[in-house]
């Protein structure tokens, strides 16, 4: 940040200016939060980009980076607000640290702002910065990637050829290109409604007509039928499994029994297995042999594997959020172990002292272990892909598990402690991106809701409502041709970050050769 001192300083602005740039990094980050789920004005997204890119090009880095924090608040505090759930606190607390990030793309866009083709630079930065935010801190916190607001968009086909990393990179690009063009544009006598309208559409059209030329993978010919699960908890908030012991494994062993019965009436097609939430059972049925018979007696019912969502001891402080496939003649056995914990929620990063200062904390209970294999796990007639709940936000976890055989996915998720909120959409919006990313079916079954089946181009087929009871049993197809994404993996993602890094090298070093000059709002300099 020292060498930002050499850059050129614009002249200081008039208080028009700074409140211009002030509107477009708080009209930015309202445009960005508009884009996604459970609103979906998807195509706000590059105006979003456009408005937070046009508050911070052409300023000095200090300037840049206090608008790049006002605009990441501005789109984080209604984006996030699923977390109020948890505490006022716990949500600005989060929106806080988030926001450093946008601080630093900002002062990132003011410096390559300065550079020939900028929109190219900016777009690369705003992949790092997603990159930084799914790693630090704490192991990393990827919602709201600009991405998971393009679940059926004219960008999401981006997907099948970089990831979630180049879906942001189209989207960031194409509103890099809408910020040069009205910066360039001069009002006609129609106003300026009539300048931004050329650059709107072109800004949009492009990915659009990107998308068209990315090829459509073939259905293979092959279907399974998957049994989905909702069973509804008790409880809301912070307790949402209520004070009855096992009342929410009681829930969903009912509505498997509910779906036997369904399908020896002929009202529901045989499945070939059953997927549960998340926490479908309140209860480690190794541990308690009323658990166990019970699950036992409602896969027996149905009659095929089934996979189940516990929260198992390991040893005598620990535990395992576990996907366990139980087998209608053997029981209990091969399981998954979700690898992505959830800081404060499955583990408690700096425990001693944040158990001291917080009373909330201890709700954690022991703390969760991570997995370390892939959700392969071979269920009757196919191998389905297990992603336990917030890991279907991390790249590497999804994309693993499809490498390692996974067709379909199967998403178990508990979203009890935020339902009605704005949490279960953006989670299902991952989904569909991730559908699309890898050519594989993804089937959620969530505690609450919101539980579906996503088909590989990315529709949503088949989805419940929240905070019902709710199964079904929907065809899948079995795809096993693997993307450009998936074969690729993050090389996309590396080379848009070590572009971006490039870029802003570039900029430092000729802000320390260039002789002092100014350069007013707007300028589109050099």
């Amino acid at each position: 940040m020292a060498a930002a001192a050499h850059t050129s300083a614009p002249r200081p602005a008039s208080r028009w200016g700074l409140a211009g740039r002030v509107a477009a990094a708080l009209g930015g980050g309202v445009s960005l939060f508009l884009a996604f789920p459970p609103i979906d004005a998807w195509y706000l997204a590059p105006l979003g980009v456009a408005l937070l890119a046009m508050s911070a090009r052409g300023c000095p880095a200090r300037r840049a980076l206090w608008l790049g924090y006002l605009g990441g608040a501005a789109f984080l505090l209604p984006s996030m607000a699923w977390v109020i759930t948890i505490g006022v606190d716990a949500w600005l607390g989060l929106v806080a640290v988030e926001s450093l990030f946008y601080a630093a793309l900002a002062v990132g866009v003011a410096l390559v702002g300065r550079l020939a083709w900028w929109p190219l630079w900016a777009a690369a930065l705003w992949v790092a910065v997603e990159w930084a935010r799914g790693v630090f801190p704490f192991g990393g916190f990827p919602w709201s990637r600009v991405a998971f607001s393009q679940g059926e968009s004219a960008f999401t086909r981006y997907a099948s050829l970089g990831g979630a990393p180049l879906v942001t990179f189209a989207v960031a690009l194409c509103g890099g290109l809408l910020a040069a063009a009205v910066l360039k544009a001069r009002p006609p006598r129609g106003g300026l409604g009539r300048a931004l309208a050329l650059p709107l559409a072109g800004a949009l059209a492009l990915p659009a007509a990107g998308a068209y030329a990315i090829p459509h993978p073939a259905d293979e010919g092959r279907t399974v039928n998957i049994g989905i699960v909702q069973g509804n908890v008790p409880g809301r908030g912070m307790y949402p499994m209520g004070d009855e012991p096992a009342v929410v494994l009681r829930n969903h062993n009912e509505q498997i029994h509910a779906m036997a019965r369904a399908v020896r009436e002929g009202r529901l097609p045989r499945p070939g297995l059953v997927v549960l939430p998340e926490n479908s059972t309140d209860i480690d049925p190794y541990r308690d042999a009323y658990a166990r018979a019970s699950i036992d007696a409602a896969v027996k019912d149905i009659g095929v594997p089934v996979l189940v969502g516990a929260v198992v001891a390991i040893g005598d402080r620990e535990r395992a959020t576990r996907s366990l496939v139980w087998d209608p003649v053997t029981g209990p056995g091969a399981y998954y172990d979700k690898q992505q914990l959830v800081p404060f929620g499955e583990f408690t990063p700096f425990k001693e002292i944040v158990l001291a200062l917080f009373e909330r904390a201890r709700l954690v209970g022991r703390q969760s272990v991570a997995g370390a294999r892939d959700g392969d796990l071979r269920m009757g007639p196919v191998t389905i892909g297990a992603v336990n709940c917030y890991e279907v936000a991390f790249d590497r976890v999804v994309r693993d598990t499809v490498r390692a055989g996974g067709t379909p996915l199967a998403v178990q998720t508990n979203n009890a402690t935020y339902a009605r909120s704005n949490l279960p959409p953006q989670q299902l919006a991952m989904s569909k991106l991730r559908a699309v990313e890898h050519n594989r079916a993804v089937v959620t079954a969530a505690t609450t809701g919101i539980s579906a089946y996503v088909t590989p181009d990315g529709v949503v087929a088949w989805q419940t409502g929240e905070l019902v009871a709710d199964m079904t049993v929907v065809t899948v197809p079995i795809r096993s041709q693997s993307t450009l994404a998936t074969m690729v993996g993050p090389g996309p993602e590396w080379a848009l970050i070590l572009l971006g890094a490039c870029a802003v090298g570039v900029a430092l070093l000729r802000a320390r050769r260039a002789p002092p000059s100014s350069e007013p709002m707007g300028d589109e300099g050099r």
